[in-house]
Order: C-alpha cells, then sequence, then structure tokens
C-alpha cells in the first residue's frame, strides 16, 4: 500500500511526497489506522523503523480534519532529550506544513519567555521534555484541561532518565478521556507496567522484537589496535567524501581528542556530547543535517537524540559499555526504508564488551578482515603519519646543522 492511497489530508499527501514517503514501513502501515481510530496503542518498535511518522502522520490527520476543535493544546508530546523534543517538533512542522495545525517545542536550556509568547497566540501540540514543561505548567502558561492525544515517546530512555514521576505526574494533570500512544524501542516489566496503568484496551503493535539491530542496517567489526583506530576513521572518511558519518566515542574527552585527530588530518568534524552548551548541540546537529559538516562525533548522551536522515555510516569508535547502546547507536543509520552501514572498531581490550553486544543481540556480528599488509598500508598513508615523519626529518636535520656549528666552533 502507498501513502497516496490512504484518505489523508490534501495537505499531508502533498507533504509526505515532497519528503519522499511513498510507502509505509512496517510500524507506520500497523499504528496508523488504530491511531486514526481513536484507538490506545502500544507499539514496540526498534530504532529506525520510522516509527515518529507513525503518530505524527495520523495525529495530523486527526487534527486537521477536527473542524470543531476549540482554542487550547490537543496533543501533548513527550520526549527524554532536547534534541529529539526539536526533532520530533520538526518532522511534525514538515510533514504538517500548509495546514493550520500549529505545533511548539517546549524544552529547558533557553529562555522560556519566546515559549511564553508562543503559547499565548495559541497552539495545537506541544511537543516537551518533562523538566520544562512542568515550569509552565505550574507558572500557569501551559493549560492541559483540552489534551486528547497524549505519546509518551522514548518511554524506555525516560525511565532510564528516572522521569518516571514526572509521567505519573502528567497522568494526573490531563483529562482521563484522552487517546494514549505509547512508544518504547525495548519490553520490560518496568515498560509493561508503566504502559497498562497508561493505555486502556490498547493495540499492541511490536515490530521485530527478537532482533533489536533494524533489518536496514549492515553492521561488522574491525578488530584494530585503539591507538591506531584514528588511522582508519581517517581512511573511511576520505574514501566516502561525500557521505555523512555519525561516530560514537565512550567519553566527551575521547570525542575531544578524536576531533583533534581528525583536524591534523585535515578533516573537519564536530562533537556533541551532555556537557555542550544547548546552542552548541542544536548548531553541531543544524550542521551535520545540512551536510556543512560529514562528520559528527558523539557520546552515548546524544545517541537518541541524533535523528537525521542521509546518515551513511555509523561508526562504533569506542564500543559501548551498556549493549543496549550499540542497537541505539547503529540505529543512527538505515533509516525508515534506507539503508546503512554500521563499524565498530574493536581492539583487544574491547572484546568482553563485544561478547556482550553479541549475546544481547542474539547474534555473532560479521568481521571485517583486515590483512596485515592492508593494516600497515593504512597507518603509514595516514597524512598524521606523514606529517610525523616530515617533522621527524626536519628535527634530524636541526640536529645536524646545529652538530656542524658547533664542529666549527672548535
Amino acid at each position: 500500500m502507498r501513502f497516496e492511497d490512504y484518505s489523508f489530508s490534501p495537505v499531508i499527501k502533498k507533504n509526505l511526497a515532497l519528503a519522499g514517503f511513498t510507502r509505509p514501513t512496517d510500524i507506520q502501515y500497523k499504528a496508523i489506522f488504530p491511531i486514526l481510530k481513536g484507538e490506545d496503542v502500544l507499539a514496540i518498535a526498534q530504532t529506525g523503523t520510522g516509527k515518529t511518522a507513525a503518530f505524527v502522520i495520523p495525529i495530523l490527520d486527526m487534527l486537521i480534519s477536527d473542524r470543531e476543535a476549540g482554542p487550547g493544546i490537543r496533543c501533548m508530546v513527550m520526549e527524554p532529550t532536547r534534541e529529539l523534543a526539536l526533532q520530533i517538533t520538526d518532522v511534525f512542522n514538515s510533514l504538517g506544513k500548509g495546514s493550520r495545525v500549529k505545533t511548539l517545542c517546549v524544552h529547558g536550556g533557553v529562555e522560556q519567555d519566546p515559549q511564553i509568547q508562543r503559547l499565548e497566540k495559541g497552539v495545537d501540540i506541544v511537543v516537551a521534555t518533562p523538566g520544562r514543561m512542568f515550569d509552565l505548567v505550574s507558572q500557569g502558561h501551559i493549560d492541559t484541561g483540552q489534551v486528547r492525544i497524549l505519546v509518551l515517546d522514548e518511554a524506555d530512555h525516560m525511565l532510564d532518565l528516572g522521569f518516571i514521576h514526572d509521567i505519573r505526574q502528567l497522568i494526573r494533570i490531563i483529562p482521563q478521556k484522552r487517546q494514549t500512544l505509547f512508544f518504547s524501542a525495548t519490553i520490560d516489566s518496568d515498560i509493561k507496567k508503566l504502559a497498562y496503568s497508561m493505555v486502556k484496551d490498547a493495540i499492541r503493535i511490536q515490530i521485530s522484537p527478537k532482533d533489536p539491530v533494524s533489518k536496514n542496517v549492515d553492521h561488522s567489526v574491525a578488530y584494530i589496535g585503539m591507538d591506531d583506530k584514528r588511522f582508519f576513521l581517517e581512511r573511511l572518511v576520505k574514501e566516502h567524501p561525500d557521505s555523512r558519518i555519525l561516530v560514537f566515542v565512550r567519553t566527551k574527552i575521547r570525542a575531544g581528542r578524536v576531533s583533534e585527530a581528525m583536524e591534523r588530518v585535515g578533516i573537519k568534524s564536530l562533537t556533541i556530547h551532555g556537557d555542550k552548551e544547548q546552542k552548541e548541540r542544536i548548531s553541531a546537529l543544524k550542521q551535520f543535517r545540512d551536510g556543512l559538516v560529514k562528520v559528527l562525533i558523539a557520546t552515548d548522551v546524544s545517541a537518541r537524540g541524533i535523528d537525521i536522515a542521509g546518515v551513511e555510516y555509523v561508526v562504533n569508535y569506542d564500543l559501548p559499555e551498556q549493549p543496549e547502546n550499540y542497537v541505539h547507536r547503529v540505529g543512527r543509520t538505515g533509516r525508515g526504508n534506507k539503508r546503512g552501514i554500521a563499524i565498530a572498531f574493536c581492539s583487544p581490550e574491547e572484546k568482553p564488551l563485544l561478547e556482550a553486544i553479541e549475546e544481547y543481540t542474539g547474534n555473532e556480528i560479521n568481521t571485517m578482515l583486515i590483512g596485515k599488509n592492508d593494516y600497515q598500508m593504512t597507518v603509514d598513508n595516514s597524512s598524521e603519519t606523514k606529517a610525523d615523519w616530515k617533522s621527524l626529518v626536519a628535527e634530524a636535520e636541526a640536529d645536524e646543522a646545529r652538530r656542524k656549528k658547533k664542529g666549527k666552533k672548535k
């Protein structure tokens, strides 16, 4: 079935076509009709399956079609991070362009006055992170009395970040008569308990629960020494100069060091991690999304906040300490119906982490074989290696000149 065959509003069909959406993904096909019918939905789908559009499309269609709606916020979407909230807002604005539906992103890290001004003008959809949303509710700037649709997105990540009390508080201040859409990448006893406390007679949808890595991602592992990883990243970037490459490291310090290593070989990159100011993070994501910078180096704190179409490669420069983070990382490529490639650089000391990842995913990751000659050639051909060689030669020549000068004086 194609999107043009659905009975969506003409403006949505037009925007779907402009965005290059032709056919629904599995999660979209299974979720759209129940949502349009007003059913509660509990959806479990791994990263990269197109679950954002699975709720954005029908919500927009329902709000556009509701001619009797009065003023007030009709849909509340809760997100665990600022980056996700901003990106989900972008999807609502893109697919709802030309309609009368107004969407506002409410998040911390920026001045609240512009958000308050937008709220006063009237909005239909609020996409929010818990902290700022409750601040504005307590100040009387957000009225939840007209909310008809509640979306809890990335529920597992919300629980990981300790937002369970915020979620329960939100349920108490919105109407009991509502439609609830619950989306999560994983399911466990805590997720089930939370989900069934929120939904009523929900339609349950589960996509590929036994294979947490998206079927659109070809992922492999290459065995590389810790100190040699920068040479292989340099080679990958230079062999694919037009590709967007997302690189994951373990810490913010590592992010800075890898970025500096790329700078030494003439590769421009940006970093994104939890200690970055919000404006810096937004700017880095925008430059990466717009193709102004082809390499973005990130930590796991930012993994789920990066929802950018067209990321061709994900590089696990450092293997994650939490196996589930591997799934979230590689899920940044192969989004929707597009294919992606994920490569993990595994040093000898990281093999236990690799084993934990393979146990978590239930599959052995394909090994990318690197011959000894190819390995050495990658190191020797690095611009950094050449630069080091030149500096050594220059230093040797300077030493020789000093020795000759001293000899003449004698």
